[in-house]
């Protein structure tokens, strides 16, 4: 079984087209949502043993999901978050759960289930206690991408203290659905208006044991903390792609592109979408575990791709921005949108703390290079 990147990629006008219409009203791409579901994108997530193509799960598809990121995010940054928490959700079922729970995942998103990750608490941080009837949630969680469209969410909750008295985190799947308090968000924010963004309220819910993903702290466990930090890369990427092909056409119909100056910037355009690209694909690479190495160079190698894909897309903001003027920032332009999704997408936690570490990382070591040799 192969995935249709040539159908996917045929779509990008219809997904791009259902984005300038949700954006205004913050509505959620339902259409695009199962046209890529009936496409196969959610269930490629999955081991090729559950009936997927082992994209994000196994190492050998992780080219296969960087296109197909990137093609989604040619046609909606916002629905390529959405993916993303999908596919991130089926990787670390897939890594720290168990088979049992692993299967039941495949036969839920068979069915046509869209998953998602939630980890950035609420007002309220989401905490979760073992009781008789079973582990009782109270708290929230915020910025939750598909607030009310995801099927079941892996949410991360703190599990009290260790024996040294560092607070715990523990993994757990909750189901989604009638009864959930749930705050939209997305109309407040100025980019990725379209991902469903919301708050969610958890206080009260009881989910069994079995719920449980892993160990305590495995979320946080490197190099997969950092280093599943690629796919939100891969998805931006189809961003970049996106605005500087449309820097391009748009400057070639006004009869622009000839200007020396508007040359220079579709140059730098060029540079910078491809410094994105090597950087996205050299971390999909690493992360794969292909070059098989240490933990603290895997971790550091996709941070410093993080960083470099930050500085890429702004710049292409910037050069998009310049090269068209005043009429980048007309609403009824699509690269006045896809501008304000791209800036918000790219706004990653701790970015200096992040460069810093990769830094230090690499200050007493060569970074691993890959083999060019002929």
């Amino acid at each position: 079984m192969t995935f249709p990147f040539d159908a996917l990629a045929a779509c990008r006008a219809e997904l791009e087209a259902e984005a300038a219409v949700n954006d205004a009203r913050a509505a959620f791409p339902t259409a695009g949502l199962d046209r890529l579901r009936h496409l196969g994108v959610l269930a490629s997530a999955l081991p090729r043993t559950l009936g997927g193509l082992g994209f994000g799960v196994e190492a050998h598809g992780a080219a296969g999901l960087l296109h197909m990121l990137r093609l989604v995010g040619q046609g909606s940054l916002a629905l390529g978050r959405v993916v993303e928490g999908h596919v991130n959700a089926i990787r670390l079922v897939a890594l720290y759960g168990t088979p049992e729970q692993l299967a039941h995942v495949g036969r839920e998103v068979h069915a046509g289930a869209l998953y998602g990750l939630w980890v950035t608490d609420g007002a309220a941080p989401l905490r979760m206690d073992q009781t008789a009837r079973g582990v009782t949630l109270h708290g929230g969680k915020a910025f939750a991408s598909g607030a009310r469209h995801v099927t079941r969410a892996l949410v991360t909750a703190r599990a009290g203290q260790d024996g040294t008295g560092q607070e715990v985190t523990r993994m757990l799947l909750v189901a989604m659905g009638e009864g959930r308090a749930i705050h939209d968000a997305g109309a407040g924010l100025s980019g990725m208006r379209g991902a469903g963004t919301g708050q969610c309220d958890l206080t009260g819910m009881t989910v069994l044991p079995s719920a449980l993903v892993g160990q305590a702290g495995d979320y946080l466990r490197q190099p997969e903390f950092s280093a599943g930090a690629w796919r939100g890369m891969a998805v931006a990427l189809g961003g970049i792609e996106r605005l500087t092909a449309l820097l391009r056409g748009q400057l070639a119909a006004r009869g622009r592109a000839g200007s020396p100056a508007q040359q220079a910037r579709i140059g730098m355009a060029l540079i910078a979408t491809e410094t994105a690209l090597l950087w996205t694909r050299r971390a999909a690479l690493v992360a794969s575990g292909q070059d098989r190495l240490e933990a603290g160079d895997i971790a550091a190698t996709v941070n410093l791709a993080r960083i470099a894909v930050e500085r890429a897309g702004l710049e292409v903001i910037e050069l998009v921005e310049r090269g068209l003027g005043l009429s980048a920032f007309v609403r009824d332009n699509v690269v006045e949108r896809i501008i304000r999704d791209l800036a918000t997408y790219l706004r990653q936690p701790a970015p200096d703390e992040t460069l810093c570490e990769a830094a230090a990382w690499f200050t007493p070591r060569d970074m691993p290079q890959p083999d060019i040799r002929p």
